[in-house]
């Protein structure tokens, strides 16, 4: 089978960063972000539309500057479990924290997802980058990048092994024999590492895709290892045609480096697709969007995430940009450096940060139906993702995209016009991951 591009869906809700103020949009119900049935109406337009996936993004802390959609929100898990029971193919990805849980209870629930969705749940493992968060779980500080990315890498291990706690045949639930299970084929852990002593095993079974699909957004150095050892899918921050190009690349590379096939880890750009009638049409309707949301106060509050959700307004904005390197470390590293980086270049005031981070920036996926078709077509040939994060403001522009474009992809055969399988594994083109005692059974056995 020809190479074939993925969609996944990011609902908006009532507005995340950058779409401050989309929830006095008409179309947009003031409680979207809380009600269970505006998801179950997203995953199954999704599903209709035959995408890979659905995809629930999260933090933990906020503060009164937050975006509309991150004041007030459903709990991933929780939210994707009642999702699942409304659909039958639509891989169900939630976003939870490697630095602030634990990790038998967080694979437990993922486990729980995957056997309520029958082998439909991935998980998008972030270290958090929000200092404030630290707070909301009894900690003064928040840990550096080499900690949060060290205690990743070893808590997905953990996961994974208890996820295999049981073989796949060790319930033989055989009533003449009195035999529920085969207790040769139930595996404690005994994991003893840097940051978790675990016991196990798990209270679960594997699900039919076997395990969970361990999504990540790696940006940093550390970040991209990461994805390279452990990653399946990646959301990669996109940007122009080369830098995605160079990410795309960089990822595949590293992941090989570590022995493994580099077509097992799927790399989704965001994309937030404009679509109308004809190309000024959409043109025009972007720089509406960007004007309705250009606020700079909101502005200044989303600048401060990068350091950790640090409050600039305490400074001079007109003075020069403040020296705040040290809080990078404990945030979004990546992206305060680049900030930083180009405030020292240019000599910029705070107030011309503020503005510059949020400059009207047109996305090449604008358009009418067939522009936005074949912008998709020319990246995905130009080696720049395997899939696309769709996000959309209202029901009615993810409608133009479902009726215009994806038709136009599936005639040139680069989406697909049927699922190929019920599990996200299976959509994905990703294998079943083997039972590490199964694969040792049958070793020994050889």
């Amino acid at each position: 089978m020809s190479r074939r591009i993925h969609l996944a869906l990011h609902p908006y809700g009532v507005g995340g960063p950058g779409q401050h103020g989309l929830w006095k949009d008409a179309r947009v119900a003031k409680n979207a972000s809380t009600d269970i049935n505006y998801y179950i109406a997203q995953a199954k337009a999704a599903e209709h539309a035959l995408f890979d996936a659905l995809f629930i993004v999260d933090s933990q802390f906020i503060n009164a500057t937050s975006p509309a959609h991150y004041l007030n929100r459903l709990e991933p898990l929780t939210l994707l479990s009642a999702v699942a029971t409304h659909t039958r193919h639509v891989g169900l990805v939630g976003t939870a924290s490697s630095t602030y849980n634990s990790p038998f209870n967080l694979a437990r629930r993922f486990a729980s997802l995957d056997h309520i969705s029958g082998g439909r749940a991935g998980w998008n493992v972030v270290t958090s980058f929000d200092t404030g968060t630290s707070r909301n779980f009894g900690f003064d500080e928040h840990l550096d990048y080499a900690s949060r990315y060290g205690r990743a890498l070893e808590f997905v291990k953990v996961a994974r092994g208890l996820w295999d706690s049981y073989e796949d045949d060790a319930f033989p639930a055989d009533v003449e024999r009195g035999v529920f299970l085969d207790p040769a084929k139930l595996h404690a852990l005994d994991h003893e590492g840097e940051h978790f002593r675990v016991a196990g095993p798990l209270n679960l079974s594997r699900s039919p895709q076997g395990q969970p699909v361990i999504f990540q957004a790696g940006v940093s150095e550390e970040g991209r290892d990461l994805a390279a050892q452990v990653a399946e899918g990646i959301y990669a921050p996109g940007g122009t045609l080369r830098q995605a190009q160079e990410y795309y690349a960089d990822i595949k590379q590293r992941t090989a480096a570590y022995g493994r096939d580099p077509d097992h880890i799927k790399i989704f750009i965001h994309g937030g697709p404009v679509v109308a009638a004809t190309d000024e049409a959409a043109r025009r309707r972007e720089r509406e969007i960007f004007e309705e949301d250009n606020d700079f106060d909101r502005n200044l509050a989303l600048l401060g995430r990068s350091f950790g959700a640090y409050d600039f307004s305490v400074h001079d904005l007109d003075a020069p940009f403040p020296d705040v390197a040290h809080l990078a470390e404990k945030g979004g590293r990546t992206g305060a450096a680049r900030i930083i980086e180009r405030a020292r270049a240019q000599n910029l005031t705070l107030r011309q940060v503020a503005q510059s981070a949020n400059e009207f920036r047109t996305s090449p996926f604008v358009g009418s139906p067939r522009t936005v078709a074949d912008t998709i077509e020319q990246w995905f040939d130009a080696g720049t993702f395997d899939g696309i994060n769709l996000a959309f403001r209202t029901d009615d522009e993810l409608q133009l995209f479902v009726d215009g474009v994806v038709p136009l992809l599936q005639e040139r055969g680069l989406f697909r016009t049927e699922y190929e399988a019920d599990t996200l594994r299976g959509n994905l083109g990703l294998p079943v991951p083997a039972n590490r005692h199964t694969h040792e059974r049958l070793l020994v056995a050889d």
